[in-house]
């Protein structure tokens, strides 16, 4: 699965409280974070994503408590697998827009100040992630402007830079996620659901579960399977028969594999033979393929 998500699962998996908890606990190193109240966050629905990065890109934004005052968490989910040199730029334009808005919407006290925003980009691509994240280095000269210099900087999670071994001791719901991202090892996949399932919260861990689910048999997340990522596991019976089924299912999708490269390898035999003028029982021997599929081949206009 070296391919990156092109959809809004995440979007799907981070609104569960759950997961984006173990995402700041387990993946941001700051020591705020102990001091957040998670019983308290809220999920906002909005959005400030332009219309032109709407294809390449989610967002979350979670309100949240934060040593008595209200404080929020921005998560920017890039599915592109190219990375975005201006990224720094993108982020600091969606806060603007963001404080543009709370600003309207309170409409503060002449004393009041803007809640603090904490933004996180999370890049699943297989590329590098080489862009600065740090607006001040994207700016020729911009330490010479001294006090009246830009500084803006957010905090990059790139999956691709954690190692299996560092996954595995993270080992929660989150961590797995990545796993399966980056360095995907189907066995080694469903050995940790059934990890999980036995001491991971039962909402949080089926969700996941059925995401990859739908991820390994479908290859996408989209809209019209949400509803059946809510599906709840019980007991690891069921667990252990879903993993076995999704085992099946690949070994049935890679058999179906080799087979579809099998005919393809005869279908290009046969048509090199053709073009080298071979009789037709002649290339039949060769290739195993019906007579009808030779004609076909030797006259494509007349089918």
């Amino acid at each position: 699965m070296n391919e990156p998500i092109h959809d809004r699962g995440y979007q799907l998996l981070f609104s569960n409280p759950i997961l984006f908890r173990q995402l700041l606990e387990s993946f941001v190193k700051a020591p705020w974070v102990a001091q957040l109240d998670f019983d308290s966050c809220e999920k906002l629905n909005k959005s400030f994503i332009s219309k032109e990065y709407e294809k390449r890109e989610s967002d979350l934004i979670y309100k949240i408590r934060w040593r008595e005052q209200t404080a929020y968490i921005v998560i920017l989910v890039e599915f592109q697998s190219t990375v975005q040199r201006f990224m720094a730029i993108r982020i600091w334009r969606y806060l603007a827009e963001f404080y543009t808005d709370w600003i309207e919407t309170h409409q503060p006290s002449r004393h009041e100040k803007l809640p603090p925003v904490f933004p996180i980009m999370l890049y699943n691509g297989d590329s590098k992630w080489t862009a600065p994240d740090n607006i001040a280095d994207l700016i020729e000269n911009n330490e010479q402007l001294g006090e009246f210099a830009l500084q803006f900087k957010y905090l990059k999670i790139v999956e691709n830079e954690f190692s299996v071994e560092q996954l595995l001791a993270i080992g929660n719901i989150v961590s797995t996620l990545f796993l399966a991202e980056t360095h995907y090892d189907f066995d080694k996949l469903l050995d940790e659901f059934i990890r999980l399932f036995k001491q991971e919260d039962r909402t949080a861990i089926s969700l996941f579960i059925n995401w990859f689910k739908q991820l390994a048999l479908r290859g996408r997340i989209i809209p019209s399977d949400y509803q059946a990522c809510e599906q709840l596991y019980y007991d690891e019976q069921e667990v252990s028969m879903l993993i076995t089924a999704l085992r099946k299912d690949r070994e049935s999708l890679f058999q179906q594999g080799i087979q579809q490269g099998e005919w393809n390898n005869k279908i290009n035999t046969a048509r090199v033979l053709l073009a080298e003028g071979l009789d037709i029982p002649m290339i039949i021997k060769a290739t195993q393929l019906p007579l009808e599929e030779i004609e076909r081949l030797q006259h494509p206009n007349a089918h």
